[in-house]
């Protein structure tokens, strides 16, 4: 176990090293850079400008420029903002907390009701309660989360007043933190809760059609401890998967659902630094979001062998 966890861990460097060249090299194709956004496209001093290039180390050519945040990247230097001065590490640290609130409550509403909704549609397959299931999935894939964002302001923030349109205030389990989480969180999470219903019902009804369910069904065993106790254990490996799959995903999610909701997570941080030409902080943001995804596939790899035993035998 642990060797195939110091495998997957080494097999992530080489993804991690692409992503690093692919983001740097792509910011860079994006008209203007940050003395641009800074002077304005009207200001006509080149000295002025030549000199804030220089101080930047924009004057350099693009490869030397990849070599010395490439060399900074390799000592655990993700360089320091353009626009503010401050490590991007810290910069992104001041913003995790609020996007990982986010999708982690996206991620515990979907699953808490998938789940058991998928497991009912596959038992009380083609009836009322599995139609309506099958509906409500099909719908929560189909609505893009930015106008389901819209919707639901529009309904409960300035129809119905009950809850505020975007924003949010200093963490604390209070109800006044939650009225701004709720509906960023439940935009979010659709579509997550959509996929996850969706593989938990097919999964379901594949192993209830499998030979040692019926000889557990012989034996006399209630039904509940045989869905529960044999069926639902083995079901849960390919969706354990593909929520594993999707909360990694849903970090790179939030950028629209915070721009929607006005939430200061990193979705927020991203799209101010591409508008104000923040090459560094982009950059680092998108590394910084691919390594967590490597260690939630990780994370997903380890329950995958917990669930299944027969590939903690192989070790």
């Amino acid at each position: 176990m642990i060797r195939t966890i110091g495998l997957r861990l080494l097999a992530t460097v080489p993804i991690l090293i692409g992503i690093s060249v692919i983001s740097f090299f792509m910011i860079r194709l994006v008209p203007g850079d940050v003395v641009d956004s800074i002077l304005g496209a009207e200001y006509g001093d080149p000295a002025v400008e030549a000199q804030m290039r220089a101080y930047y180390g924009l004057d350099k050519p693009v490869p030397l420029q990849f070599l010395d945040w490439f060399g900074n990247l390799l000592q655990g230097d993700l360089g320091y903002s353009y626009r503010t001065g401050r490590p991007v590490l810290e910069e992104i640290m001041v913003r995790f907390p609020a996007t990982a609130q986010l999708a982690l409550s996206s991620l515990v509403v979907s699953v808490l009701a998938a789940i058991p909704l998928g497991v009912l549609s596959a038992v009380r397959r083609n009836g009322v309660l599995d139609a309506s299931a099958r509906f409500i999935s099909l719908l929560g894939l189909s609505i893009p989360n930015f106008w389901l964002g819209i919707l639901l302001i529009s309904v409960f923030a300035v129809q119905l007043r009950w809850l505020p349109s975007g924003g949010s205030i200093h963490f604390e389990w209070s109800w006044d933190y939650l009225k701004f989480l709720i509906l960023p969180a439940f935009t979010l999470g659709t579509s997550l809760a959509a996929v996850t219903l969706r593989m938990t019902r097919s999964s379901l009804l594949e192993v209830l059609g499998q030979d040692y369910i019926r000889t557990a069904e012989s034996k006399g065993l209630a039904p509940r401890t045989v869905i529960g106790l044999h069926g639902l254990r083995n079901a849960l490996i390919p969706v354990v998967t593909v929520v594993g799959i999707q909360a990694g995903a849903l970090l790179g999610g939030t950028v629209v659902v915070e721009q929607v909701f006005s939430w200061p997570g990193l979705g927020t941080l991203v799209v101010q630094a591409i508008g104000n030409r923040d090459y560094t902080v982009v950059q680092g943001t998108v590394l910084f979001l691919a390594a967590f995804y490597v260690v939630v596939s990780l994370i997903v790899d380890i329950l995958y062998v917990y669930l299944d035993p027969r590939l903690r035998n192989r070790g």
